[in-house]
């Protein structure tokens, strides 16, 4: 398989950005195994209004250093069947928001999913690293250390 873009090489887990919901830093791990990325979130509901339905969540959780409180909104957004690692079978809304990542920025869908137990607030899945990324497992934070390396100069 020939590709004319350049793959970035992404360690086991790294940091990245949320423009959309005003978060600048926030850890997440590279999983390989997983099709769709995946962001923590919690108070997932469907709201009703005017014959439209409206997913509403939060992020909020200072655990993973997510302080804001505010209430997100979206019209647009799918129903995925998700199936674990364990081989349940999951229900989870999505939605499409953009990530910053080694200074590119790239819009891609994410389930939304209460991650509390976790340590990662964030998978990325195959479908965001495919024809962008190759995975080194044993590096980690790569694109910090690339901005740290910018920064620096």
């Amino acid at each position: 398989m020939k590709t004319d873009k350049k793959k970035i090489i992404i360690g086991a887990t790294d940091h990245l950005a949320l423009p959309d919901f005003g978060i600048d830093e926030i850890a997440c791990k590279i999983d390989t195994g997983a099709y769709t990325s995946t962001l923590h979130c919690s108070r997932v509901r469907l709201i009703e209004k005017d014959d439209q339905s409206i997913l509403s969540f939060k992020l909020y959780d200072p655990k993973f250093g997510i302080s804001t409180k505010k209430e997100f909104r979206y019209t647009e957004f799918k129903e995925r069947k998700v199936r674990s690692s364990n081989g349940e079978i999951d229900y989870r809304y999505s939605i499409y928001t953009t990530v910053v990542i080694f200074g590119k920025k790239i819009k891609t869908e994410f389930t939304l999913s209460f991650r509390e137990k976790m340590k990662f607030p964030i998978l990325l899945g195959r479908r965001f690293l495919k024809n962008r990324f190759i995975v080194d497992v044993t590096q980690k934070e790569l694109s910090q250390a690339q901005l740290n390396q910018k920064t620096s100069r």
